[in-house]
């Protein structure tokens, strides 16, 4: 079950606003029910500014009604109302801890992934194309303490994001493969 946008504040405006079982509120919330107990007591969430997701249309009164109704009836979100948590398309935010980890994960992707374009590792790690030419160049300001580290271990790229990048760039890598053969011979 998809659980409401602000889960710890829809509960307390159900605690505060209906006459819904902690068992109710809790489920619904994705909650303990000793933590709405504790909302109901005062001594959780004291600052917290309760949510209407009747007002966010999560919620109906009539469902409500229901379940205040019948306490082994469980409320029943809206779907459609609770947008998806996912990253949009654009740039992603890199905290400073990390930042100075992303020379790594280009020294890294450029080894042992020299089929991906700049532009594949630019989108991964959330860099800058003149940077990756300076690490792929050697004429970084730091490259002398730069060390290649695997991007997911850092925390910059999930697996699966480096493994799509990856499969889209096997046929260059096979092409790649096939210019060093006949350099070879």
């Amino acid at each position: 079950m998809t659980e409401p946008l602000m889960p710890m504040a829809t509960g307390v405006w159900l605690v505060d606003n209906t006459s819904l079982s902690f068992s109710q509120i809790a489920k619904f919330c994705g909650l303990h029910e000793l933590e709405v107990q504790g909302i109901a007591d005062e001594q959780v969430a004291l600052n917290i500014v309760g949510l209407d997701p009747v007002a966010n249309g999560q919620l109906t009164w009539d469902e409500i009604n229901r379940c205040q109704a019948d306490t082994k009836a469980s409320l029943e979100i809206i779907i459609d109302a609770v947008p998806a948590k996912t990253r949009s398309g654009g740039s992603k935010y890199t905290p400073v801890s990390k930042r100075q980890d992303k020379p790594d994960a280009i020294a890294w992707l450029i080894r042992f992934h020299p089929e991906l374009k700049d532009a594949q590792i630019s989108k991964i790690v959330g860099t800058t194309k003149p940077t990756i030419t300076a690490i792929r160049e050697r004429s970084h300001w730091n490259m002398s303490n730069i060390k290649p580290v695997d991007p997911v271990l850092l925390g910059l790229c999930k697996q699966t994001e480096l493994d799509n990048a990856v499969m889209k760039a096997a046929p260059r890598r096979a092409s790649l493969a096939g210019e060093e053969n006949n350099s070879e011979s």
